[in-house]
């Protein structure tokens, strides 16, 4: 069962720039505090999304171009938001349930953990203060990061998408490729992510198969209220 659901996942989001990962909700309650922990059987098979670098040009682009009078806000949700809901058409007969990364609950907290689901689904590498041995930050509070074997940081985690009626018993879990694997990389990527993020060098910190373009870099620097400008859109 879950080959066939990622089957069609993959068929239906891949050539738009678009990556899934397979998981069961108890491998990602199983790391968090009960305040974090999604309220499904721990057998309950969910996927991430992942957007890659190619989706700027495969679906955002596209997307704006054909729905500009009705985006309302920030385009890469609306985007993203529009393509998952043509997914779940394409299981009529399932239970589809969608958590967008920028989702949170009443308390404030997020409704996912975004990049703890990546890293239990294998997807991309949870690097945290504590995969580092010698720890030279004192007090300092350190933000873990998710690095992509293939893309590095050069990713964004978009959604989890959960299937409440298909329970997957048997599913193997998928490792993360520990890709930043010394001591001294690891120290080096902590630090540019937390204290010279807006540079983006962590996100080269192993070489890349493919990075953002040099639009969707600028579009991305450019503050969200300006963005619209640079799609051609007025807000």
């Amino acid at each position: 069962m879950e080959e066939r659901v990622a089957e069609r996942l993959r068929g239906a989001l891949c050539p738009l720039g678009f990556e899934v990962h397979a998981l069961k909700v108890g491998w990602y309650n199983a790391v968090l505090q009960p305040a974090f922990h999604l309220p499904y059987p721990d057998d309950t098979l969910a996927f991430v999304v992942l957007s890659t670098p190619s989706m700027f040009d495969k679906a955002l682009k596209p997307f704006v171009k054909k729905e500009q009078l009705k985006i309302i806000r920030d385009p890469v949700d609306q985007c993203v938001s529009h393509y998952l809901s043509h997914v779940k058409e394409k299981f009529p007969d399932q239970k589809v349930d969608v958590i967008f990364d920028y989702e949170i609950l009443p308390s404030r907290k997020p409704k996912f953990l975004a990049q703890t689901a990546a890293h239990v689904a294998g997807a991309a590498y949870y690097y945290q203060r504590k995969d580092v041995k010698l720890d030279p930050w004192g007090k300092k509070k350190i933000y873990g990061v998710c690095i992509h074997p293939k893309y590095g940081g050069w990713f964004a985690i978009r959604a989890l998408l959960l299937f409440p009626d298909i329970q997957v018993l048997f599913l193997k879990q998928s490792v993360p490729v520990d890709c930043v694997n010394t001591e001294e990389k690891r120290i080096e990527l902590l630090e540019q992510f937390n204290f010279h993020w807006q540079d983006g060098l962590y996100r080269d910190i192993i070489e890349v198969k493919e990075r953002y373009s040099e639009e969707q870099k600028a579009y991305f620097a450019t503050p969200p209220a300006e963005r619209f400008r640079l799609l051609g859109l007025t807000q």
